[in-house]
């Protein structure tokens, strides 16, 4: 197949017409994989698995029947295979899962055929994916510069063409931010639409949740209506739209009232903001200016770090459990053992009065949208950086603060936000803009997301590093 790879959306339409087996198609995603190793996004891959499942297709009606995608290595756990979070003690384990999350079951329900897991950084805990365990992973359009993080390998197999879908998951921009790195669409999903079960009810005190990469609208459309799905028990439930989807997106939404706001943003990601906004306001919309009251309040970031270092205590706290003896400060990574070290010495109740005080900025801040519909932001303060940019000991964090204002916010109020590519820098790097939607209204997201790359259509574009 020549580039662009078909999306997902005309792979099911190549497939049910007959024009593509599911052997072909699968046989062609591994080829990819092969070519483009050097970018070290596949870490467990499962090619000789994949092939023989996609031998027993028989049902094409599924949504996702004989298309191949890839699974990011962190969270949505699948039975017998390698599940190491980007961990050196879990990889030297070689642990693999016992059970299958709800997202896995609903994903292969669908039809879709894993070619493997992707690369993490460690417990998905930063904006760039080079874990110790298992070295970068590259940005296909220049292998010199990061893909993102912590969906970084699963952003790089989608923007090379590999695959049209890819799972990712997002505490802190871990979507979006790739997704904007890597020229793709990245929509965070909201709280409670898409289950962290059966094994937890929220991850990270409810900031993160699951969802997908993709090249096209169209295609995460499709992904969401397959893993939209709650399950008994859990403690967030999105309320459903009126229609599916993949049938929203096809909708051209009525005259919206947008705000732009680009922050402390550098150049090049003010200049994609305004461009979007430009577009949307010649497609009808009206756009002003500003954000909610306290959007940029330093105190969200300082309030999170409570509930993610005390969220990193407990996690290795669990893993010491399942291991069956203490971890040392030579099986984590120096941020993370830091992180967890802080979080074992917060008293519970600071960590009540953080997720307090985050709940009530929540309801301070998502009036906004009682008067507007969307929020126009950059997704990076800057373009992605170089690999090994935030890993300085001295300097690397300082370095994320800056990149990083933008996304935290809608992880905080769960609503849903989703980036999409719509400029380059004089370099050609990908720049995403983001939209942060109301509660629940995933479904404006992506009809404006549609408009969008009909005015300015991405998927065309090949990166450097493609199959």
């Amino acid at each position: 197949m020549s580039w662009p790879f078909p999306d997902a959306t005309e792979q099911r339409r190549l497939l049910t017409t007959g024009q593509i087996s599911p052997s072909e198609l699968v046989e062609v995603a591994i080829e990819r994989a092969v070519a483009t190793g050097g970018l070290n996004a596949i870490i467990h891959p499962r090619y000789d698995q994949a092939q023989e499942q996609a031998t027993l297709v028989e049902d094409l009606a599924a949504p996702l029947a004989g298309i191949p995608i890839a699974i990011k290595d962190l969270g949505c756990a699948q039975e017998g295979l390698p599940h190491h979070h980007g961990a050196q003690f879990l990889r030297d384990l070689q642990w693999t899962e016992t059970t299958d999350s709800y997202l896995w079951s609903l994903l292969r329900d669908s039809g879709a055929i894993s070619l493997g897991r992707t690369n993490t950084p460690e417990f998905g805990s930063t904006i760039t994916t080079e874990p110790l365990a298992y070295g970068p992973t590259t940005n296909p359009w220049d292998p010199t510069r990061s893909p993102g993080g912590s969906s970084g390998g699963s952003a790089a197999v989608v923007a090379a063409g590999v695959v049209a879908i890819a799972h990712g998951n997002d505490g802190g921009g871990s979507i979006r931010i790739p997704a904007s790195a890597c020229g793709l669409v990245g929509l965070k999903p909201s709280r409670g639409r898409v289950s962290v079960g059966p094994e937890a009810g929220e991850h990270r005190g409810g900031l993160a949740v699951d969802g997908i990469l993709t090249r096209t609208v169209r295609d995460t459309a499709l992904g969401l209506d397959v893993i939209a799905r709650p399950w008994p028990g859990d403690p967030y439930w999105a309320p459903p739209g009126s229609e599916p989807f993949v049938d929203a997106a096809r909708r051209v939404p009525r005259p919206l009232r947008i705000a732009v706001s680009t922050g402390r943003a550098e150049p090049a990601c003010v200049d994609a903001t305004l461009r979007a906004a430009g577009l949307l306001e010649d497609l009808g919309h009206h756009i002003d200016t500003g954000e909610p009251t306290d959007w940029y309040d330093d105190e969200v970031t300082d309030q999170t770090i409570v509930l993610r270092t005390v969220a990193m205590a407990t996690e290795l706290n669990s893993w010491q459990r399942q291991i069956g003896r203490p971890l040392t400060e030579d099986d984590v990574e120096d941020s993370n053992w830091w992180s967890a070290e802080l979080g074992r010495t917060l008293p519970g109740s600071m960590y009540v009065q953080a997720q307090i005080w985050l709940q009530q900025w929540t309801r301070r801040v998502t009036s906004f949208w009682n008067d507007h519909d969307i929020l126009l932001t950059p997704v990076l303060g800057a373009v992605t950086p170089p690999i090994g940019f935030l890993s300085d000991p001295l300097e690397g964090q300082q370095r994320l603060r800056s990149l990083i204002g933008f996304v935290d916010q809608a992880n905080v109020s769960g609503q849903p936000a989703i980036s999409v590519p719509i400029a380059t820098d004089p370099d050609d790097m990908p720049i995403g803009i983001q939209l942060v939607g109301a509660y629940a209204r995933e479904d404006l997201l992506i009809q404006v997301a549609a408009q969008l790359e009909h005015s300015a259509p991405w998927a065309s574009r090949r990166p450097m590093i493609s199959g």
